[in-house]
């Protein structure tokens, strides 16, 4: 842990956070288990892709100079020398003055060199024009009859060139990369039924606050909605992250010590909310500062949770620290809705991305140009995160809401949050501001 100082930036306590986030061990997973994971090796085509010569078209394999100057008034007449199904065995020949019918995906057969889709041809069914062209080459035996073909092919049409897609040796896809269905198809494609993977990060998301009911039940006197468990179990699985969400705790320390002892096993990141400050009942701070000094729900050996205040806005009470015997991480937010969430986004969401082993683990950043009736204000010393709404072909951002830190129906309309600076305390309609992309 870094030494106590009385106020941290952000950058130093994100810094400090990360410095004490490790990628998760990589463990082998079957394909429909790894999606979602990051790749730990590059992976490389063993066979080419597709592996031989096919067709694209449901048709004919033809011979070039069987259909030279076919037309609908002179139609090539070829005799059908068998059927070219996918996955079917060995396909017939095509000697001159023959075809054979084609489905898509099948292998080109020996002697042929395009492929004429089926709407070029009278089908098979042996009618059509009276006048024909009958290319030289006598039918061969047990030959399943005729099909008129009405347009000419050039070498290689309508067939899918083997090795096209990819070619044994190719890199598929490089260590990092993030699975998704595309890239569990493309594995799965090459023949490749588990992928060696960091985990995705199981983070337990916990609230505090005797005031908290759950959703769905009736409020009683002084009671409020439990939002943030819902609203930051869904941060973390849009981060990523296998995020399990647990009811709000009463603010009773010894309740609070007993749940998280309860949920380590399954957490490689715990994240509560609420509780950090400085009054009477700000159970997180009471319950982990006093685990910190047992081996409850504390870890020794250089682990516990430290408080701090941090210069900004909203978001100012903050700790972080590691608890129980496998030093998990703790990342403890603020209570109010829009404090938590935006804390969330600066140093949570990095932490699992973090885990996860990826490269870049923070948010999109752009730079706006304010677009406001008025000018915005913010606290001297401190960087103040507001909400807005960017507009990327305009270049602009335009404030959602007040500075309030209970105002969570801005925040469901923002897709952004303007960073104003900590030496500046007013910003002018016009002014060119740095944001955060969050939508």
């Amino acid at each position: 842990m870094s030494t106590v100082r009385t106020t941290w930036s952000v950058d130093e306590h994100l810094d400090d956070v990360l410095a004490s986030i490790r990628p998760l061990d990589p463990i082998e997973l079957q394909l429909p288990d790894a999606q979602g994971c990051v790749l730990v090796d590059d992976v490389t085509v063993p066979v080419a892709l597709p592996p031989f010569d096919n067709s694209s078209m449901d048709g004919y394999a033809v011979r070039v100079a069987d259909v030279a100057g076919a037309s609908e008034e002179f139609p090539a007449v070829l005799t059908v020398v068998g059927d070219v199904a996918a996955g079917s065995g060995e396909p017939p020949e095509v000697g001159p003055g023959q075809a054979a019918r084609i489905m898509t995906g099948a292998p080109l057969p020996p002697g042929a060199e395009a492929v004429v889709p089926v709407e070029w041809t009278d089908g098979g069914s042996g009618g059509g024009a009276a006048t024909t062209m009958r290319p030289a080459g006598a039918a061969p035996e047990g030959a399943s009859g005729e099909v008129r073909v009405h347009r000419p092919a050039e070498a290689r049409a309508h067939v899918r060139a083997r090795g096209s897609d990819v070619q044994a040796g190719d890199l598929a896809l490089a260590a990092g990369t993030v699975l998704g269905p595309p890239q569990i198809g493309l594995l799965a494609a090459i023949g490749r039924g588990t992928v060696r993977v960091r985990p995705r990060p199981r983070v337990v998301v916990l609230s505090t606050g005797s005031e908290l009911v759950q959703p769905g039940e009736v409020l009683g006197p002084g009671q409020i909605y439990d939002s943030n468990s819902y609203a930051l179990a869904a941060a973390a699985r849009d981060a990523g992250a296998l995020a399990y969400r647990v009811g709000a705790v009463t603010d009773d320390a010894d309740s609070l010590r007993a749940t998280i002892e309860d949920q380590l096993v399954r957490a490689d990141l715990m994240v509560t909310t609420g509780g950090v400050s400085v009054g009477a009942y700000d159970v997180v701070k009471e319950a982990l500062s006093a685990s910190a000094e047992n081996d409850g729900a504390g870890g020794g050996g250089g682990g516990g949770v430290e408080f701090r205040k941090l210069a900004m806005q909203p978001g100012k009470p903050q700790g972080f620290g590691t608890i129980g015997p496998d030093h998990t991480p703790l990342l403890a937010l603020p209570g109010n809705p829009v404090s938590s969430y935006v804390s969330f986004e600066l140093f949570v969401r990095p932490a699992i991305r973090t885990l996860m082993g990826l490269r870049d683990v923070h948010r999109p950043r752009a730079r706006a140009v304010l677009s406001a009736d008025k000018p915005l204000s913010s606290p001297a010393d401190k960087r103040q995160f507001l909400r807005g709404t960017y507009d990327a072909e305009a270049g602009t951002v335009t404030p959602v809401g007040g500075a309030g830190s209970h105002l969570i129906a801005a925040l469901a309309h923002a897709d952004a949050l303007l960073v104003v600076p900590e030496d500046t305390t007013r910003v002018e309609p016009g002014s060119e501001l740095e944001v955060v992309l969050i939508g």
